[in-house]
């Protein structure tokens, strides 16, 4: 990097600094994302390996200004995992995935008054999310600090009757205000939203995740329909819902 950036470096490089690589950083991220899960190891390693220069660029700019230097970032993470597990390498112990959550919660709050971003020790547990995440990530990343307090669902099955609740309350509101969106609609469609991301995550999942395969499972039908409606002779405006129904159920069958 030190190269690349140089003087007899690198032109593009030279010309990068920390705003313009936030776009590439994110697309390595759901580059990432889409190798894990899709389960190509191949494709994973050399991923990684693009977001690792992410991390190590980011680090270059930073030494460049005197910052700090990419040995900083190691050691700093290496002292907070080794900080924030005394269940491991102290002498406390955690025999459950429940208590070593506790633990490392329980380091977190401590550090709080020493928080390098000045935040209020005393302020919301929901402080400090990233206006930058995706909204299902914020709504999963909300579930997930309200419930370390023990604001949560008891049970999935209540889970799903809030969900059936907000489907409820969408209806009565679509009906009394027609097909045309309204403040209330949206609003509506936002509870759901919320619930549903966090249903993702009370079953150990992440909503961004689900939402992307879903995406990509519609892509696939949707491709084959329209394969489908070409061989046809067709072309898929030409063609009514029912008949498009039907042969989205035939690519459906095919599938299994």
């Amino acid at each position: 990097m030190a190269r690349l950036r140089g003087a007899e470096g690198c032109a593009w490089d030279r010309a990068q600094d920390y705003d313009s690589m936030k776009g590439l950083l994110l697309e390595e991220v759901y580059e990432v994302v889409d190798a894990v899960s899709a389960r190509d190891f191949d494709a994973l390693e050399d991923e990684l390996g693009d977001l690792l220069f992410q991390v190590l660029f980011y680090s270059r700019l930073a030494e460049e200004e005197k910052r700090f230097s990419i040995e900083d970032v190691v050691e700093r993470v290496h002292a907070k995992l080794v900080r924030r597990h005394p269940h491991v390498f102290g002498e406390k112990r955690a025999r459950t995935e429940e208590e070593a959550l506790e633990s490392w919660l329980s380091v977190k709050k401590q550090e709080k008054p020493a928080d390098p971003a000045g935040q209020d020790p005393q302020g919301s547990v929901l402080d400090g999310i990233p206006e930058s995440f995706p909204s299902t990530l914020e709504a999963y990343e909300i579930g997930v600090r309200a419930a370390e307090v023990g604001f949560d669902w008891p049970k999935v099955e209540d889970l799903l009757d809030k969900i059936e609740e907000e489907v409820r309350e969408l209806r009565r509101e679509v009906k009394d205000s027609g097909a045309a969106g309204t403040r209330r609609t949206e609003e509506e469609v936002g509870d759901l939203l919320f619930a549903v991301s966090n249903l993702a995550r009370f079953l150990k999942s992440d909503p961004e995740s689900c939402l992307r395969r879903a995406n990509r499972k519609f892509q696939g039908r949707f491709r084959a329909l329209e394969q489908e409606v070409a061989r046809r002779g067709r072309r898929v405006r030409e063609c009514g819902p029912q008949e498009l129904d039907a042969i989205w159920e035939q690519v459906k069958r095919q599938e299994k």
